[in-house]
């Protein structure tokens, strides 16, 4: 009898032994750029270089516990409302360190070391841009885990969702959300490709800078890969690789059948191209208006025909842009696309995967008729 009774502790601690090696074992992930890394999952100690929502979406509850140090300050500056819903929903988001960006080089490898993450998870331009003091993380044990959204290929957007569930042990949620991309994309493209109209010859800019001066458009990244999977003729592609300005000249020569004027609810400019969390349908409008006033504007097919949209960038370069692609299908193709509520698409993911529940203008057409 006393052997028995002595015996049935010691099962029971083998037994909680055996489940945290199992738990414990080494997982290997591939990330986007095909590298292999070896680490335990799901992480407990998370850095996140970028894409806070496509984090927190997929990791869902946990997922901000799990975060020991982020780089904020693109999200910050540029949606401080949107992050202010999040901070109000989940405070612990407040305590997570900054550790810098990576666009003014002031993102610290001191700091992402002394937080002593299970894995560091970086876009594909931070990893680039960091490549030179990445291997201070790899001789600390640190492994880096490359995704990427800015692509704004199916391909990369699906992957990069699936890594972040096996990261976050959310491998089942983040299947469903990427099949439900894939859907949303495939609904798209077939509907083009079988309806075999001509393209509409589309200008994209990112209003920053407001009406006076002509600001970033897209050639083959960002909102031009969402241009050509939408199925729209990007006037700008032919000059500009990735991204930068075009001349005024050269746009009123290339004549765009639709114009799509993209910006955030924070702007440093009063005459920006502001839209977002908060903002309403009249300043909205208001600032397309001020942009369709460009010399030389009121000649464009785009603007003679109403074809001109306020979009929000801070939806772009995540899982979520499937309501932006939805939205860019509907410009340019209004009549194959009139089942489409891109708006509701938009706050529905939101509703489903996301503690928050935003409210603004994220999307907006100029003229009445317009995709709204």
């Amino acid at each position: 009898m006393l052997r028995r009774v002595i015996g049935y502790p010691l099962l029971a601690l083998s037994l909680v032994v055996l489940a945290g090696l199992v738990q414990a074992a080494p997982t290997q992930v591939e990330d986007v750029l095909g590298r292999k890394v070896t680490l335990e999952l799901p992480a407990k100690r998370i850095v996140l270089g970028f894409y806070p929502e496509d984090y927190l979406a997929v990791g869902s509850e946990q997922a901000a516990d799990r975060l020991v140090g982020m780089s904020l300050g693109w999200f910050v500056k540029s949606r401080p409302a949107t992050w202010a819903l999040y901070v109000a929903q989940q405070p612990q988001l407040a305590k997570v360190p900054d550790l810098g960006n990576v666009q003014d080089q002031s993102f610290s490898i001191e700091k992402t070391l002394a937080v002593r993450p299970d894995v560091v998870i970086l876009a594909d331009w931070q990893y680039q841009a960091l490549a030179p003091d990445l291997p201070r993380l790899a001789q600390a044990g640190i492994p880096v885990v490359v995704i990427d959204y800015n692509a704004q290929t199916l391909a990369r957007h699906l992957a990069s969702t699936r890594i972040l569930g096996e990261l976050t042990g959310q491998a089942q949620r983040a299947q469903q959300m990427a099949e439900e991309y894939r859907q949303v994309v495939e609904t798209i493209t077939s509907r083009i490709a079988q309806a075999k109209q001509p393209k509409p010859r589309v200008y994209i800019e990112l209003g920053d800078k407001g009406p006076a001066e002509y600001s970033y458009t897209y050639g083959k990244d960002m909102w031009g890969a969402m241009a050509l999977l939408t199925g729209g003729d990007n006037v700008a592609a032919p000059f500009v690789e990735r991204w930068g300005s075009l001349h005024p000249e050269q746009l009123l020569a290339s004549k765009p059948d639709v114009i799509l004027l993209a910006g955030y609810e924070n702007v440093s400019n009063d005459q920006a191209m502001q839209i977002g969390q908060d903002i309403s349908a009249e300043t909205v409008r208001a600032r397309l208006n001020g942009f369709i006033q460009r010399p030389g504007w009121a000649d464009l097919p785009a603007v003679q025909q109403g074809r001109v949209y306020g979009v929000y960038h801070g939806a772009t370069r995540s899982i979520m842009d499937a309501a932006l692609l939805q939205f860019m299908a509907k410009a340019f193709y209004p009549d194959l696309f009139a089942d489409l509520d891109p708006q509701a698409t938009y706050l529905d993911f939101y509703r489903r995967y996301l503690p928050i529940r935003p409210q603004g203008t994220f999307m907006l057409g100029l003229a009445p008729q317009g995709a709204q």
